[in-house]
């Protein structure tokens, strides 16, 4: 047990009412700041103001948007199951605030008199629940496609099914690294040991594997393809309005939320001050509430990288997405972990310096961004013309539209076109008549 469990299981239940509380409304008004800041990044990267009306610099608009959902009128198909629809929102809504609760904002202060953890929980196996409430989350999207009663919001939520399994896998593997050099599944505990080094600097492909998990594991672009609007109209919350739409997207914003401060906590030191601010007065920015400020300004970043990756790369296709989850940084993930528990037992055997140890480490690194990039690409087969195939190779339906092998012809006589084969066709070296082919 670390010492920030042993100092929450004191917390009186009052205490820990405020803090559930107070978890809460951070989520919601972290949540509208950031549709905010969305809106106007977006807006600059576009030369354009972006909402600048309802209130100062257009800070309020995200309050007025969630005020009008309210009050729009809720309309429910009549071929949706009643009590799943209904259901839906809240069961992706829920884990999305539960996951939050393992992660430590700050070190030990005082509230109320009261010493205690910036933190709600502390478990042995934080970083389950975490994965676990991105489990249960896409059953509320699943659930929401399949009550519909309609065909675009199950195809988009069979696909964001898909999405979760397959970047979910890629982000555990990440995680598996960062165990090994904490030495424990705590999120408090993987914060306490960064505190003489962030993880991000010894694991990078860990931390890179998850950045790409993380957006793929929330529906963002450009991995937002259960939601692909020139597919599937609005993907699983097609058919929802009011108050359940509006949980859809508190949960989408939540999640960003969640996976930027567990982000932070596993690789950027969590609350832990940056270097050189670190150092200043033996450590006392690491103390009080001063962490707050680090962990909030290390959230933001990554929530600002979410935004910048929407404002800057187009969709992917389908199966290119599935392909970079599962034949790249699934089988590259598990090639790394056995690469970082060689090193680390050879390591812990002595027979190596730290200096060696990293030049070891960026060696592998090379090795797995050039095998990366010499992945040969799939090429449609020779007899393409007979099988329509996509430009990956895959089966696709013939093209309605599809041009004629031998084109349109005209007779001399006459400027009305004839299909070619049903009428007069040029001789082998006649040219035909200006204006016609």
């Amino acid at each position: 047990m670390t010492r920030t469990a042993e100092v929450l299981a004191d917390d009186p239940i009052w205490l820990i009412l405020i803090k559930v509380v107070a978890i809460f409304a951070f989520l919601v008004v972290m949540t509208l700041l950031t549709i905010w800041a969305e809106r106007r990044v977006i807006g600059r990267m576009q030369h354009r103001p972006g909402p600048n009306r309802a209130g100062p610099f257009g800070m309020l608009q995200s309050l007025a948007d969630g005020l009008k959902l309210a009050f729009k009128e809720d309309i429910r198909p009549v071929l949706a199951d009643k009590w799943v629809y209904f259901l839906a929102p809240v069961i992706s809504a829920t884990p999305a605030l539960v996951a939050f609760s393992v992660i430590p904002i700050g070190p030990e202060v005082t509230i109320f008199g009261e010493r205690t953890a910036l933190q709600l929980v502390d478990l042995p196996v934080g970083l389950l629940v975490v994965l676990a409430s991105a489990s249960i989350g896409v059953y509320g999207i699943v659930l929401a496609g399949w009550a519909s009663g309609s065909p675009y919001p199950l195809l988009g939520s069979l696909r964001s099914a898909a999405q979760v399994i397959s970047y979910e896998i890629a982000m555990g593997l990440s995680f598996i690294a960062v165990i090994l050099y904490a030495g424990t599944l705590s999120t408090a505990g993987i914060v306490e040991a960064q505190e003489n080094g962030w993880f991000f600097l010894l694991l990078p492909f860990s931390f890179a594997v998850y950045v790409v998990s993380m957006v793929g594991e929330t529906n963002r672009a450009p991995f937002d393809l259960p939601e692909a609007e020139s597919e599937l109209v609005g993907g699983f919350h097609t058919e929802y309005s009011s108050l359940k739409f509006a949980l859809f997207f508190l949960a989408e914003y939540i999640n960003m939320v969640t996976v930027s401060a567990l982000a932070t906590t596993l690789f950027l030191g969590g609350w832990h001050a940056p270097w050189p601010l670190s150092l200043i007065g033996d450590g006392v920015l690491n103390t009080g509430w001063w962490p707050v400020l680090w962990f909030l300004g290390k959230t933001v970043a990554f929530l600002f990288f979410f935004v910048w990756l929407r404002g800057t790369l187009p969709r992917l296709r389908y199966d290119q997405f599935m392909d970079i989850g599962w034949k790249i940084l699934v089988p590259l993930s598990l090639v790394w972990i056995t690469a970082v528990i060689i090193i680390r037992a050879v390591r812990n055997a002595e027979q190596v310096t730290a200096q060696q140890f990293l030049i070891g480490g960026a060696i592998v690194i090379a090795i797995l961004v050039a095998a990366a990039f010499l992945i040969p690409d799939r090429k449609p087969p020779e007899d393409a013309d007979e099988v329509p195939m996509a430009g990956s190779g895959f089966p696709v339906p013939p093209i309605d539209l599809e041009v004629p092998k031998t084109p349109r012809q005209c007779t001399s006589e006459s400027d009305t076109p004839v299909p070619a084969g049903s009428g007069r066709e040029l001789a082998e070296g006649e040219e035909a008549p200006h204006g016609h082919v």
